[in-house]
């Protein structure tokens, strides 16, 4: 039996490997096998080189990402800079009052917070950013000695609250105007003033602003008729080392752990001042102080004034030439209407405001405008598309004078092309808007 029953085993295994012989092989040939990879890749590249096939280009989680900072940190400059000005202009108003030295030291208080949140505005959007192509500086007429007395005002603003002593000089040999970026250059310095505050426990701050000798242009041309002007800010503050001064322009870095625990700031700023100073042409340095303290430095590189100057030849001049204009404001946020209707009342414009761009053609056409102030940001159709809509009306609505307002530098070119004679970058001050009021009109009266 138990032969027997090895027989049968054997003989059914034997019929299962003839079955199993019998299936064709899925195993190929060892040279086949080895040609099968070089064949896929033969065939992608084949593929990759015919025209006009291209793979899709994918951006990178990192790019993405920071592109949506860049974009958020655009819009809250743009909504944060419109109560700085008010803030800023309603401060201003009151400088100019009739004010006990109390009241005088609150209003300074006001416009010295005002302006170092407008600065922090500038550099935090500057630094999303600084992984693009570069920072677009702006080239628009400035009234530097106003910017230079600005610096100090704050300088002194801010000292006066902590018990601190401020001294300023200013060089005579500082020209009157210039051409360039007046609101980068004010944040720049609005960031080193705060430092010398904060860091100085006692004694005293320094600013000096004088010309110097403009650098030679990167391609080895002369200097071109440029300015340059040097920011020097001395404090008597705690001081810095060699080791911590090359540490003090990285990104996110400040001198030493036990100071950022201390003073606290992100250690952000000082990063964008030198890419601030460098766009300009300049730089930004950072020296010990004879006797304990820091020194700054910031140089920038400006064009001259020329031609223009004769326009501004008395700080009055801007402020009454363009009086008695009728405006039409184009602004939805109602703070800022406020804000606008109470400088263009003590400036002496009667102003009108619609809140959507859609309205604008249609209100231009209900009474005689002298000026259409347009803010950039609004709800519906954005600003570039109202001014498109407001170039298309037949003369004399057609040519009117228009202003673009933005917390958004970068809106200017579009602003321009799309047909404004003239832009404005919030905070904007009286004076600014004085000024911008009577360029415009003097040019536009001009062509006619």
């Amino acid at each position: 039996m138990l032969s027997s029953g090895a027989g049968i085993t054997e003989t059914m295994a034997s019929k299962s490997r003839v079955r199993r012989s019998k299936r064709p092989s899925k195993r190929l040939p060892p040279k086949a096998r080895a040609a099968k990879p070089r064949t896929a890749k033969i065939r992608a590249a084949k593929v990759a080189a015919k025209p006009g096939r291209k793979r899709p280009v994918r951006k990178s989680p990192a790019k993405a990402g920071a592109g949506m900072v860049e974009t958020a940190l655009a819009a809250f400059a743009h909504e944060v800079r419109t109560p700085l000005t008010g803030i800023l202009a309603i401060s201003n108003l009151l400088a100019t009052s009739e004010l006990g030295e109390r009241e005088r030291r609150w209003v300074d208080t006001i416009k010295a917070g005002a302006e170092h949140l407008a600065s922090l505005a500038t550099l935090f959007v500057d630094a999303a950013r600084s992984e693009g192509p570069g920072l677009e500086i702006r080239q628009e007429f400035f009234d530097l000695r106003t910017l230079a007395r600005q610096a100090a005002d704050s300088l002194a603003g801010r000292a006066a609250a902590k018990g601190l002593q401020a001294s300023v000089e200013v060089s005579d040999r500082l020209p009157a105007f210039a051409v360039g970026d007046p609101v980068r250059l004010r944040a720049a310095l609005e960031n080193l003033i705060d430092n010398a505050v904060k860091f100085t426990e006692q004694g005293s701050i320094e600013l000096n602003v004088a010309p110097v000798r403009a650098a030679k242009a990167k391609n080895g041309g002369k200097t071109g008729g440029r300015i340059g002007v040097a920011f020097v800010i001395s404090d008597s503050g705690i001081g810095l080392t060699l080791s911590e001064v090359k540490r003090l322009f990285r990104p996110f870095s400040q001198a030493n752990v036990s100071i950022a625990a201390r003073f606290g700031g992100a250690g952000l700023g000082l990063s964008s001042v030198r890419q601030l100073a460098r766009a300009m042409g300049g730089d930004v340095v950072a020296a010990q102080r004879v006797g304990g303290g820091t020194v700054f430095t910031l140089n920038v590189v400006l064009a001259p004034a020329e031609g223009r100057a004769g326009a501004m030849s008395s700080e009055g001049t801007a402020a009454h030439a363009a009086q008695g204009l009728r405006l039409l404001s184009v602004e939805d946020n109602p703070f800022g209407r406020v804000v606008l209707n109470t400088i263009l009342t003590e400036l002496g414009h009667h102003a009108e405001f619609v809140g959507q761009g859609e309205a604008a053609p249609d209100k231009l056409g209900q009474g005689a405008f002298d000026a259409v102030l347009m803010d950039m940001v609004l709800p519906g159709i954005g600003g570039v598309e109202t001014i498109k809509r407001i170039r298309a009306l037949p003369p004399p609505h057609g040519r009117i004078v228009i202003v673009g307002i933005s917390g958004r530098a970068e809106d200017e070119a579009a602003a321009r092309a799309a047909g404004a004679d003239t832009f404005l970058v919030k905070p904007v001050s009286p004076r600014a808007l004085a000024t911008a009021l009577h360029e415009a009109t003097r040019r536009a009266a001009a062509a006619t």
